[in-house]
């Protein structure tokens, strides 16, 4: 499903804008590179309670592909999934960011509060604390963009999914790995630069200092491989007011993709106690 914010077409996975009143919308932001995709097995197999929504961030899937930088920043996702929540014409959701959309989710989660029913962030992190620090982080950012432009998308993802921290992606079957790089490899050059541009943890301000004020349930998870995610989320933990940190064995970065049935089980328990 398409619909227009701030004259750019967003693709939405739904069935439709008419929830079951017995029912909570839970949205899914993916990670840079990914898609609305990438949910599937997560949103076929959700708690019944709950109404999966998965949106194509700017830059990433079928959303359309914008020159403006301003389309890609926090501000202009924070519209987006407001526009989807009064669509909806619900009081809450449940949002669930994976990496750059867990980093999404909390952002608008700190601007939106009162729109929150939970917060389930999946390797993600609330910033870069240090200003030199996030210069350096934009800087890095900068140059990867420059990257995508040069190389192009296939060149780019090749070397993308060479860093240490998707090491562990490559022990999925050995289909669905090549299916996970088919969906990457359908971005376009100027969504995946400017994402980076709009997007950088580098430019994200610090909400660190913000955590101790969201009093709603909020699961972190990230995977036992992956140090220094799995280090951010238990001092994540300790700021967040109603927190719980859990960890998945033998899974890097990207949990959901490489332990879909664990994730799915601590996701749904979470969900379950609400």
């Amino acid at each position: 499903m398409k619909i227009e914010i701030n004259g750019i077409t967003v693709n939405i996975i739904l069935q439709s804008f008419k929830i079951p009143q017995n029912k909570t919308p839970i949205i899914f932001l993916h990670g840079f590179t990914g898609s609305a995709s990438d949910w599937e097995f997560t949103m076929q197999n959700i708690n019944n309670d709950y109404f999966p929504i998965a949106i194509d961030l700017p830059g990433h899937g079928d959303t359309e592909t914008s020159d403006n930088i301003e389309d890609y920043t926090s501000a202009t996702i924070n519209k987006i999934i407001l526009t989807v929540i009064e669509k909806l014409q619900v009081p809450k959701v449940v949002l669930l960011g994976y990496s750059m959309g867990g980093r999404a989710a909390l952002s608008f989660a700190v601007q939106h509060s009162s729109k929150i029913k939970a917060l389930i962030l999946e390797s993600s992190t609330a910033g870069i604390e240090n200003s030199d620090e996030r210069e350096v982080r934009l800087l890095s950012d900068m140059k990867l963009a420059e990257m995508i432009e040069k190389d192009g998308v296939e060149e780019f993802i090749k070397y993308w999914m060479e860093l240490p921290l998707f090491e562990s992606l490559k022990s999925v079957p050995i289909a669905e790995y090549q299916n996970i790089i088919q969906r990457k490899l359908s971005n376009k050059i100027k969504g995946l630069a400017n994402s980076l541009r709009g997007l950088s943890t580098g430019k994200m301000k610090s909400l660190w200092d913000e955590l101790n004020k969201l009093n709603f349930p909020v699961l972190l998870i990230t995977g036992s491989t992956d140090n220094k995610y799995k280090l951010i989320a238990s001092k994540m933990t300790s700021l967040l007011p109603q927190s719980e940190h859990k960890i998945v064995t033998d899974a890097g970065h990207n949990v959901h993709l490489e332990k879909p049935k664990e994730f799915i089980k601590l996701v749904n328990n979470f969900l379950e106690k609400l």
